[in-house]
């Protein structure tokens, strides 16, 4: 392992794990830990017919539609989730504007299900909340069957194994350790699932502030292929910790995107215009990101994993104590 192990900077992993016709699960955390700095990175590299995975989408895939990027869907929902359905994502599955979109319906737990299927290494995994849903009608990733034990009905789930998971955290290390802390929505489902992990990470941090607690570690860092620091990477979606949403990002992109003009403008000023995420935030500018810095601070209570050293005995035998009291009468 190199002092900087698969730390790259976000073209070069962009570059490399996501190539046109890619699988690709994002936005694992539902609402918050978003990657919008890797949308905006696949937008700026024309990815074509790309396969998004994911719970309910927020408007990082409607951007990813409304540049043209995707082809199929397999999610439980796409749009705004402080305004309704995205415009882009509307326009591609009545109009096929910019291109045709294939659209294959999951809950959100349908999709966890699927997913931990792919990281089991199984063909698919029983539902029992498919059967009485539109979801499953005509539906080629399920499939109802007769169960081996008793003969009865069951619906089955099939697997879903992306190419590749993108991912945010708030720490990570060179070689692929990861925290991430609050709501982690179906990510360690996605992680184990996908053939290769992109994380994004607020902060690059030692190894040892990792392993220091490492039932918070992610994955076992041998599946992680590249480490991106990317701070700021999931504006205006919130990190835990480090900022809060912003609200009126979404409602301004809600109303500017209603159209095909507005949507390409918006991609003009926030994607194609801004080089990396550093110019994105300068352009957001420093009173607005500073103001979504200021949390309330709710830090968890520390942890102790103390050990017990081998062949030292924590506690003197009872035998050994009364031999050395009797020694020390005599």
């Amino acid at each position: 392992m190199t002092a900087t192990g698969k730390l790259m900077s976000l073209p070069e992993a962009i570059g490399r794990f996501v190539p046109d016709g890619a699988a690709v699960a994002i936005g694992a955390c539902l609402e918050s830990l978003i990657p919008f700095a890797a949308g905006h990175e696949i937008i700026r590299q024309r990815r074509r017919n790309l396969t998004v995975i994911g719970p309910i989408f927020d408007i990082v895939v409607d951007q990813l539609i409304g540049a043209g990027c995707v082809a199929k869907v397999q999610a439980a929902w796409v749009g705004n989730v402080s305004a309704g359905l995205g415009h882009a994502y509307r326009r591609a599955v009545e109009a096929g504007i910019p291109r045709p979109l294939t659209v294959e319906d999951y809950s959100n737990y349908t999709v966890a299900l699927a997913l931990w299927a792919g990281a089991h290494g199984l063909p698919f995994v029983p539902v029992r909340s498919g059967p009485g849903s539109d979801i499953t009608r005509g539906h080629p990733g399920f499939a109802q069957v007769p169960s081996p034990f008793d003969g009865q009905p069951v619906m089955v789930v099939r697997a879903l194994r992306p190419d590749v998971a993108i991912l945010a955290v708030q720490r990570a290390d060179p070689a692929g350790h990861a925290h991430a802390w609050g709501n982690l929505g179906i990510t360690e489902e996605a992680g184990l699932a996908a053939e290769h992990i992109v994380l994004l990470a607020e902060e690059i941090v030692d190894e040892a502030v990792l392993t220091s607690d490492p039932n918070r570690v992610l994955f076992p860092p041998f599946l992680v292929s590249a480490v991106v620091h990317c701070p700021g990477g999931c504006h205006p979606s919130p990190v835990q910790g480090y900022y809060g949403r912003d609200h009126a990002f979404y409602a301004d992109y809600h109303r500017e995107t209603r159209t095909v003009e507005g949507m390409e403008a918006w991609l003009a000023r926030w994607v194609y215009e801004v080089p990396d995420r550093a110019a994105y935030l300068a352009r957001l500018g420093e009173a607005r990101w500073q103001a979504l810095r200021r949390l309330h601070p709710a830090p968890a209570a520390p942890v102790d994993y103390g050990w017990q050293e081998q062949g030292q005995p924590a506690v003197e035998p009872a035998a050994s104590r009364v031999d050395h009291e009797r020694g020390a009468q005599a």
